[in-house]
């Protein structure tokens, strides 16, 4: 399995960045501002992660999502690492990754990966997403901001 860049010609894989973010406004945007990283098995794209520049010398995972059936396999971990790495590669000093509070799983994964937590941006969900959101029991409302730095 190789991660790669998404070409210009190939269109962003909508149904796996959904599955991590429910609004397809705002994965279009960031999607059409960012690089966007797949990694296939067997020619299908089985996950994916999107790498946006926010400000000088910083650069942000906006999406890491795994097909539901390869969940559990390393591959988020793959990705997250890929992402650390080409950062890192591309000069940047700081890379960084927000979750919902809600998100247990991936809160454990970012810090297993060397994030550590930087703020909590309080009801960011509640501004903006439509509709609620609960995971593993729990409703989605605050924005847990992770960083690393890469030096």
């Amino acid at each position: 399995m190789q991660i790669r860049r998404l070409n210009t010609t190939e269109k962003a894989p909508m149904n796996l960045l959904l599955l991590a973010d429910p609004s397809r406004k705002l994965v279009e945007d960031y999607v059409n501002r960012g690089e966007c990283y797949v990694i296939e098995k067997s020619k299908e794209i089985i996950g994916v992660y999107v790498l946006l520049s926010t400000r000088p010398e910083t650069v942000e995972v906006v999406n890491v999502a795994v097909s539901e059936i390869e969940q559990g396999n390393g591959i988020g971990k793959k990705l997250i690492l890929d992402a650390i790495h080409r950062s890192k590669e591309k000069g940047y000093k700081t890379i960084e990754i927000g979750t919902g509070n809600s998100s247990v799983g991936q809160l454990a994964l970012y810090q297993k990966c060397g994030f550590r937590i930087t703020g909590v941006d309080t009801d960011f969900f509640i501004r903006h997403y439509e509709e609620d959101i609960f995971e593993n029991g729990i409703w989605c409302r605050d924005m847990i901001r992770l960083s690393q730095d890469l030096n």
